[in-house]
């Protein structure tokens, strides 16, 4: 790995105005436009398999508390936390029973102001995840809203009643039969649900419900918390309406659920009740299923949230070998574009619902993990936009790959493997497929050394070890200065020292090159051209510039570069004079 120092500090990382759009493409943002959630780096946790502090196999809040300094190191300015609210864990806490509680696998509210307030202490932002599309069925609100028909909190949720029939079919994530209909026979009634039967849609058409979801974003933003993360938040708007949807549809369900009637209305709601009021950071799972539908959740005179992140570069493929280098450059081309002048967006490859970073997009066989891993986070961290990293992809971190469903914890995993054997399909076939696709790959316990375990817990965890925990953990990454991890360092402090990084322009290269993918960023003075070969041979790409005299700043190899041909997997970002 080589890095060369001296590059320019950001010098107005906290500035806060209210206008957050760069003035024309390119050009340098004024200090006003500068913003501490574009220029920050954010870092995912998921808690229950990030440390286990009391040996009972799930990672906790005190877990994390034990590992501040290890967060710290890596350079980060916001930890993402998964759900740790009261919950039956369904859907591994995006079932919440209580918003205001912590759930007990992962310790006390007074464990949660210890983290807080360590985290500040360390400037350390917190952004909590917000999910109020749907409640647990064990919330107070579900268990009265179906206790009867006159209950006050009916209408905090979708019920059809079972005497009009049965209702326009809707999909479901998570259902064993993909029926997002549950029939309730207290009240002879079917409740809607989007996800697991365990998690009821909320009725955001109802002002008593908004009201509610603000009260609680006070709670968490009065602790002092720095912001959220929308969860499926695109969906909370129904056409209550109900009409028949296409065939098909489930296919493009961000198009026929996003983006519903009023939405745009509770977000402004929202954002004059609540997010307005806070320095804060807000982003939207998903953002729609266009551009404009994205420039309609976060442009600034839209008053609604900071930035959204898209899921077209996920979706290109399930691995590595199953996605074309050339949609995957037209994709990140485009969206830049898209948000040259205005908007902004987050940058990532991996989260909790995703396969492991290096398995989708690099390659994870032993000879290229370290470059290829190297190189993802390169593009990340050389992107315009908010980059978004995942727990474990620092030190990268694979795919499991479970050969039994009795190894999976995800509900949507289990479900799914359920319906391919009611309805006589190939179970060994299915297990094959989510080798590559379940999300359990990325919630595997993070890997801290070589002892028992991965030094992630004392005692048996909640979901098992990935094997190549020996060979590939944090203490061992620590020692070697050519490490995932200390690469992964490196890249944070490279972006932090150039805010051409953040805020500059970009340009792609080569954008015919089938191995290369290769682009510059310009601005501040400065232009920069990064290098990445996402191929196992050697690539060169053609950018007509004069590397002769560009300063060498990044390599994800330990050697010098030998010419214009680029190994497998290299990464490298030049300074141009």
């Amino acid at each position: 790995m080589r890095r060369i120092p001296g590059t320019l500090p950001i010098i107005c990382m906290l500035i806060s105005c209210a206008n957050n759009q760069p003035a024309s493409p390119g050009a340098d943002p004024a200090a006003g436009d500068r913003k501490w959630w574009k220029e920050a780096v954010v870092y995912q946790i998921y808690p229950r398999s990030f440390k286990d502090e009391n040996g009972d196999g799930i990672g906790d809040l005190r877990g994390i508390i034990a590992k501040l300094d290890y967060i710290k190191s890596l350079g980060v300015d916001v930890v993402w936390l998964n759900p740790i609210y009261s919950s039956p864990n369904d859907d591994n806490g995006y079932d919440i029973s209580d918003y205001r509680n912590i759930m007990k696998d992962f310790g006390t509210m007074a464990d949660f102001d210890t983290l807080l307030s360590e985290m500040h202490r360390r400037h350390i932002r917190l952004v909590m995840d917000l999910v109020v599309n749907h409640t647990s069925d064990e919330h107070s609100w579900f268990r009265q809203s179906r206790s009867s028909r006159a209950n006050p909190f009916r209408n905090y949720y979708h019920w059809w009643n079972a005497e009009k029939g049965k209702p326009t079919p809707r999909w479901s994530f998570f259902d064993v039969n993909s029926d997002a209909w549950r029939y309730d026979s207290l009240t002879n009634a079917y409740y809607l649900h989007y996800f697991s039967r365990k998690q009821p849609d909320l009725n955001w058409e109802n002002p008593e419900v908004r009201k509610e979801v603000y009260a609680i974003m006070k709670f968490w933003l009065d602790k002092g918390i720095d912001g959220f993360r929308m969860d499926a938040f695109q969906f909370v708007a129904k056409d209550t309406t109900w009409p028949v949807l296409p065939a098909g549809y489930e296919k493009q369900i961000n198009k026929y659920y996003g983006m519903g009637p009023h939405l745009h209305d509770y977000l402004q709601e929202m954002n004059r009740e609540v997010l307005g009021k806070y320095d804060i950071m807000t982003v939207a799972e998903g953002a729609g299923s266009t551009l404009q539908d994205a420039h309609d959740l976060v442009d600034s005179d839209r008053h609604e949230l900071n930035m959204a992140y898209h899921f077209e570069g996920i979706d290109l493929g399930h691995g590595a070998s199953d996605y074309s280098l050339a949609d995957f450059k037209k994709v990140y081309s485009k969206w830049d574009s898209a948000f040259e002048e205005k908007g902004w967006l987050s940058i990532f490859l991996a989260n909790h619902d995703q396969p492991r970073m290096v398995s989708h997009w690099g390659n994870d066989s032993p000879a290229f993990r370290a470059a290829s891993s190297k190189m993802l986070t390169t593009f990340i961290m050389t992107m315009r936009g908010t980059p978004y990293y995942y727990n474990g992809d620092e030190i990268g971190m694979r795919n499991i790959r479970f050969d039994k469903i009795e190894d999976y914890r995800d509900i949507g995993t289990i479900n799914k493997y359920k319906e391919v054997v009611s309805k006589g399909g190939d179970p060994a076939a299915f297990l094959e497929m989510v080798k590559n696709t379940s999300r359990d790959n990325s919630r595997t316990p993070l890997q801290w050394d070589s002892s028992a375990q991965g030094g992630f817990t004392a005692g048996t965890p909640w979901i098992k070890v990935n094997p190549d925990y020996i060979a590939v953990n944090v203490a061992a990454q620590e020692k070697d200065p050519n490490s995932i991890l200390n690469y992964f360092r490196s890249a944070v402090r490279l972006r932090k020292d150039n805010p051409v990084l953040v805020y500059g322009r970009y340009a792609l290269i080569d954008g015919d090159n089938p191995d290369v993918y290769a682009y510059t960023r310009e601005g501040f003075g400065k232009k920069m051209l990064i290098l990445l070969n996402f191929r196992t041979r050697p690539a060169v790409a053609s950018t007509g510039l004069d590397l002769g005299r560009a300063r060498l700043l990044l390599d994800n190899y330990p050697d010098a570069p030998a010419g214009d041909s680029l190994r497998p997997y290299e990464a490298r970002v030049y300074e141009l004079k």
